[in-house]
Protein backbone atom coordinates (compact mmCIF):
# COMPACT_ATOMS: atom_id res chain seq x y z
CA UNK A 1 0.00 0.00 0.00
CA UNK A 2 1.43 3.78 -1.00
CA UNK A 3 0.30 6.39 1.43
CA UNK A 4 1.86 9.99 0.72
CA UNK A 5 0.85 12.84 2.42
CA UNK A 6 -1.44 15.57 0.62
CA UNK A 7 -2.01 18.88 2.10
CA UNK A 8 -5.52 20.13 3.19
CA UNK A 9 -8.38 19.50 1.08
CA UNK A 10 -6.22 17.30 -1.14
CA UNK A 11 -3.64 19.65 -2.76
CA UNK A 12 0.25 19.10 -3.36
CA UNK A 13 1.44 22.25 -3.47
CA UNK A 14 1.95 25.48 -0.47
CA UNK A 15 3.21 28.99 -0.55
CA UNK A 16 4.45 30.79 2.82
CA UNK A 17 6.17 33.70 3.41
CA UNK A 18 9.33 35.13 5.68
CA UNK A 19 9.93 38.23 6.59
CA UNK A 20 12.59 39.99 8.99
CA UNK A 21 13.01 42.24 11.92
CA UNK A 22 9.48 44.11 12.22
CA UNK A 23 9.69 47.18 10.55
CA UNK A 24 7.32 50.09 9.08
CA UNK A 25 7.12 48.44 5.84
CA UNK A 26 5.70 45.18 6.65
CA UNK A 27 2.55 47.12 7.18
CA UNK A 28 2.28 47.95 3.38
CA UNK A 29 3.40 44.25 2.67
CA UNK A 30 1.00 42.63 4.99
CA UNK A 31 -2.08 44.63 2.93
CA UNK A 32 -0.43 43.17 0.03
CA UNK A 33 -0.61 39.48 1.36
CA UNK A 34 -3.77 40.27 2.88
CA UNK A 35 -5.64 41.27 -0.18
CA UNK A 36 -4.00 38.29 -2.45
CA UNK A 37 -5.13 35.89 0.91
CA UNK A 38 -1.74 34.38 1.41
CA UNK A 39 -0.41 34.23 5.18
CA UNK A 40 3.70 34.74 5.84
CA UNK A 41 5.80 34.84 9.19
CA UNK A 42 7.12 37.66 10.62
CA UNK A 43 10.54 37.08 12.45
CA UNK A 44 10.86 40.14 15.40
CA UNK A 45 13.61 41.63 17.70
CA UNK A 46 11.86 41.42 21.08
CA UNK A 47 14.98 43.95 22.66
CA UNK A 48 14.66 46.47 19.69
CA UNK A 49 10.79 47.02 19.74
CA UNK A 50 10.69 51.08 19.14
CA UNK A 51 9.71 53.24 22.26
CA UNK A 52 7.52 55.80 19.73
CA UNK A 53 5.30 55.18 17.30
CA UNK A 54 7.34 54.76 13.59
CA UNK A 55 6.37 57.84 10.95
CA UNK A 56 6.77 57.62 7.38
CA UNK A 57 6.15 54.33 7.04
CA UNK A 58 10.15 53.44 7.88
CA UNK A 59 11.97 52.75 11.27
CA UNK A 60 11.17 50.27 13.30
CA UNK A 61 7.13 49.36 14.47
CA UNK A 62 6.26 50.26 18.12
CA UNK A 63 4.94 47.67 20.51
CA UNK A 64 1.75 49.54 20.09
CA UNK A 65 1.75 49.35 16.27
CA UNK A 66 2.54 45.74 16.47
CA UNK A 67 -0.02 44.79 18.82
CA UNK A 68 -2.21 46.61 16.16
CA UNK A 69 -0.56 45.21 13.20
CA UNK A 70 -1.18 41.87 14.53
CA UNK A 71 -4.53 42.04 16.36
CA UNK A 72 -6.63 38.95 14.58
CA UNK A 73 -4.30 38.38 12.05
CA UNK A 74 -3.50 35.09 10.27
CA UNK A 75 0.13 35.84 10.19
CA UNK A 76 2.50 34.11 12.47
CA UNK A 77 5.40 35.87 14.80
CA UNK A 78 8.27 34.06 15.15
CA UNK A 79 11.52 34.40 16.97
CA UNK A 80 14.76 36.80 15.11
CA UNK A 81 16.87 37.17 18.25
CA UNK A 82 16.39 39.78 20.83
CA UNK A 83 19.30 41.74 19.83
CA UNK A 84 19.69 40.56 16.55
CA UNK A 85 22.98 39.26 17.01
CA UNK A 86 25.43 36.68 15.08
CA UNK A 87 24.55 33.44 17.26
CA UNK A 88 27.60 31.88 16.03
CA UNK A 89 29.69 34.35 17.86
CA UNK A 90 28.13 34.10 21.18
CA UNK A 91 28.29 31.78 24.40
CA UNK A 92 25.74 29.15 24.56
CA UNK A 93 24.23 30.53 27.75
CA UNK A 94 24.17 34.00 25.81
CA UNK A 95 22.30 32.39 22.70
CA UNK A 96 19.73 30.83 25.34
CA UNK A 97 19.28 34.24 26.34
CA UNK A 98 18.48 35.89 23.14
CA UNK A 99 16.14 33.14 22.14
CA UNK A 100 14.45 32.69 25.59
CA UNK A 101 13.95 36.58 25.63
CA UNK A 102 13.17 37.32 22.36
CA UNK A 103 10.15 34.44 22.99
CA UNK A 104 9.03 35.40 26.21
CA UNK A 105 8.87 39.43 24.87
CA UNK A 106 6.78 38.40 21.96
CA UNK A 107 4.58 35.75 23.35
CA UNK A 108 3.52 38.55 25.85
CA UNK A 109 3.61 41.06 23.24
CA UNK A 110 0.93 39.03 21.18
CA UNK A 111 -0.38 36.55 23.85
CA UNK A 112 -0.24 33.90 21.50
CA UNK A 113 2.71 30.88 21.41
CA UNK A 114 5.61 31.35 19.51
CA UNK A 115 7.50 28.35 18.53
CA UNK A 116 9.26 29.28 15.35
CA UNK A 117 12.74 30.99 14.39
CA UNK A 118 14.69 33.00 11.78
CA UNK A 119 18.63 33.30 12.12
CA UNK A 120 19.48 36.72 12.51
CA UNK A 121 21.95 36.80 9.09
CA UNK A 122 21.20 33.69 8.75
CA UNK A 123 24.84 32.17 11.60
CA UNK A 124 24.44 29.30 13.42
CA UNK A 125 26.42 26.34 14.78
CA UNK A 126 25.00 22.71 16.02
CA UNK A 127 25.29 24.21 19.36
CA UNK A 128 23.12 26.88 18.63
CA UNK A 129 20.81 24.26 17.20
CA UNK A 130 20.71 21.91 20.19
CA UNK A 131 20.06 25.20 22.19
CA UNK A 132 16.82 26.35 20.07
CA UNK A 133 15.55 22.85 20.81
CA UNK A 134 16.30 23.23 24.45
CA UNK A 135 14.10 26.73 23.89
CA UNK A 136 10.78 25.19 22.31
CA UNK A 137 12.05 26.30 18.87
CA UNK A 138 10.89 23.96 16.14
CA UNK A 139 12.20 25.28 13.26
CA UNK A 140 14.34 28.18 11.61
CA UNK A 141 15.04 29.40 8.25
CA UNK A 142 18.17 29.51 7.37
CA UNK A 143 19.45 32.24 4.50
CA UNK A 144 20.26 29.14 2.06
CA UNK A 145 18.31 29.52 -1.24
CA UNK A 146 17.10 26.21 -2.91
CA UNK A 147 15.36 27.01 -6.10
CA UNK A 148 13.61 24.20 -5.31
CA UNK A 149 10.18 23.03 -3.26
CA UNK A 150 11.21 20.52 -1.16
CA UNK A 151 9.66 19.80 1.87
CA UNK A 152 12.72 20.14 4.66
CA UNK A 153 14.37 17.46 5.96
CA UNK A 154 16.16 19.07 8.95
CA UNK A 155 13.44 21.62 10.18
CA UNK A 156 16.04 23.82 12.53
CA UNK A 157 18.48 23.91 9.61
CA UNK A 158 15.29 25.50 6.76
CA UNK A 159 16.53 26.82 3.76
CA UNK A 160 13.67 28.75 1.66
CA UNK A 161 12.94 28.49 -1.90
CA UNK A 162 14.70 31.70 -3.05
CA UNK A 163 14.52 35.69 -1.68
CA UNK A 164 12.55 38.11 -3.43
CA UNK A 165 14.86 39.69 -5.43
CA UNK A 166 16.17 36.97 -7.22
CA UNK A 167 16.50 37.58 -10.98
CA UNK A 168 14.83 34.21 -11.33
CA UNK A 169 11.78 35.00 -9.00
CA UNK A 170 9.24 34.54 -11.52
CA UNK A 171 10.50 31.68 -13.79
CA UNK A 172 10.39 29.32 -10.69
CA UNK A 173 6.86 30.71 -9.48
CA UNK A 174 6.02 29.30 -13.41
CA UNK A 175 7.58 26.33 -12.73
CA UNK A 176 5.98 25.99 -9.66
CA UNK A 177 2.50 27.25 -10.92
CA UNK A 178 3.16 24.75 -14.12
CA UNK A 179 3.92 21.65 -13.21
CA UNK A 180 1.82 18.90 -12.05
CA UNK A 181 1.81 17.37 -8.92
CA UNK A 182 -0.24 14.41 -8.86
CA UNK A 183 -1.69 12.86 -6.20
CA UNK A 184 0.85 10.28 -5.24
CA UNK A 185 3.82 12.77 -5.40
CA UNK A 186 5.35 14.44 -2.59
CA UNK A 187 3.95 17.45 -1.62
CA UNK A 188 5.77 20.92 -2.93
CA UNK A 189 6.80 24.19 -0.91
CA UNK A 190 7.49 27.74 -2.14
CA UNK A 191 9.49 29.92 0.30
CA UNK A 192 9.95 33.12 -0.09
CA UNK A 193 12.02 35.33 2.36
CA UNK A 194 13.11 38.65 2.57
CA UNK A 195 13.03 42.35 4.48
CA UNK A 196 10.33 44.72 3.81
CA UNK A 197 12.43 47.82 3.96
CA UNK A 198 14.14 46.47 0.79
CA UNK A 199 11.40 47.24 -1.13
CA UNK A 200 11.75 50.80 -0.46
CA UNK A 201 15.33 50.56 -0.57
CA UNK A 202 15.20 49.20 -4.02
CA UNK A 203 12.30 50.70 -5.32
CA UNK A 204 10.22 47.55 -6.43
CA UNK A 205 7.13 47.28 -4.45
CA UNK A 206 5.82 46.53 -7.39
CA UNK A 207 7.53 43.29 -7.55
CA UNK A 208 6.12 42.07 -4.31
CA UNK A 209 2.73 42.99 -6.10
CA UNK A 210 2.86 41.39 -9.08
CA UNK A 211 4.21 37.73 -7.66
CA UNK A 212 1.38 38.03 -4.83
CA UNK A 213 -0.97 38.33 -7.81
CA UNK A 214 0.51 35.67 -9.38
CA UNK A 215 1.15 33.33 -6.83
CA UNK A 216 -2.23 33.98 -5.21
CA UNK A 217 -5.67 32.42 -6.00
CA UNK A 218 -4.60 28.98 -6.78
CA UNK A 219 -7.10 26.47 -5.88
CA UNK A 220 -4.44 23.98 -5.87
CA UNK A 221 -2.54 25.75 -3.64
CA UNK A 222 -2.42 26.28 0.28
CA UNK A 223 -1.48 29.42 1.69
CA UNK A 224 -0.21 29.08 5.18
CA UNK A 225 1.85 30.46 7.68
CA UNK A 226 5.65 28.48 8.36
CA UNK A 227 4.47 27.15 11.99
CA UNK A 228 0.96 25.89 10.10
CA UNK A 229 2.93 23.97 8.03
CA UNK A 230 5.32 22.77 10.31
CA UNK A 231 2.49 21.37 12.60
CA UNK A 232 0.57 19.87 9.27
CA UNK A 233 3.89 17.87 8.66
CA UNK A 234 4.38 16.73 12.23
CA UNK A 235 0.61 15.77 12.66
CA UNK A 236 0.79 13.70 9.42
CA UNK A 237 4.02 11.85 10.54
CA UNK A 238 2.03 11.26 14.03
CA UNK A 239 -0.20 9.49 12.25
CA UNK A 240 -0.53 5.80 13.74
CA UNK A 241 -1.15 2.61 11.47
CA UNK A 242 -1.79 -0.97 12.40
CA UNK A 243 0.34 -4.14 11.67
CA UNK A 244 -1.80 -4.75 8.19
CA UNK A 245 -1.69 -1.00 7.26
CA UNK A 246 -5.79 -1.50 6.89
CA UNK A 247 -6.53 1.16 9.77
CA UNK A 248 -4.87 4.62 10.71
CA UNK A 249 -5.35 6.67 13.97
CA UNK A 250 -4.68 10.57 13.90
CA UNK A 251 -3.77 11.28 17.53
CA UNK A 252 -3.24 15.13 17.14
CA UNK A 253 -5.73 17.80 16.76
CA UNK A 254 -5.09 18.76 13.11
CA UNK A 255 -6.95 17.09 10.34
CA UNK A 256 -4.69 15.38 8.30
CA UNK A 257 -5.07 14.46 3.81
CA UNK A 258 -3.71 11.32 2.63
CA UNK A 259 -3.27 10.09 -0.69
CA UNK A 260 -3.67 6.36 -0.55
CA UNK A 261 -4.80 3.35 -2.79
CA UNK A 262 -5.83 5.64 -5.86
CA UNK A 263 -8.29 8.18 -3.23
CA UNK A 264 -7.52 11.11 -1.34
CA UNK A 265 -8.91 10.17 2.80
CA UNK A 266 -9.29 13.06 5.37
CA UNK A 267 -8.04 11.70 8.54
CA UNK A 268 -9.67 13.88 10.86
CA UNK A 269 -7.98 15.05 14.40
CA UNK A 270 -8.44 11.83 17.09
CA UNK A 271 -10.27 10.09 14.40
CA UNK A 272 -9.48 6.18 13.54
CA UNK A 273 -10.25 5.53 9.66
CA UNK A 274 -10.33 2.00 8.05
CA UNK A 275 -8.58 2.63 4.76
CA UNK A 276 -9.36 -1.02 2.98
CA UNK A 277 -11.44 -4.01 3.89
CA UNK A 278 -9.43 -7.16 5.41
CA UNK A 279 -10.45 -9.92 3.70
Amino acid sequence: MQITMCYPKGRKKAVTFSYDDGVAQDERLIEILNRHHLKGTFNINGGMIAEKDAVGGKGRLSRRQLQKLFADSVHEVAVHGYNHPFLNELEISNVTSEVLLDRLELEKTFGRFVRGMAYPYGDYTDEVVDCLKACGIVYARTVTSTEGFNLPKDWLRMPATCHHNNPRLFDIAERFLNTPRAPHYTCWLFYVWGHSYEFDNNDNWDRIEQFAEKIGGQEDVWYATNIEIYDYVDAYRQLRYNAEGTLVYNPTQIDVWIHCNGEIREIKAGEMVCLMETK
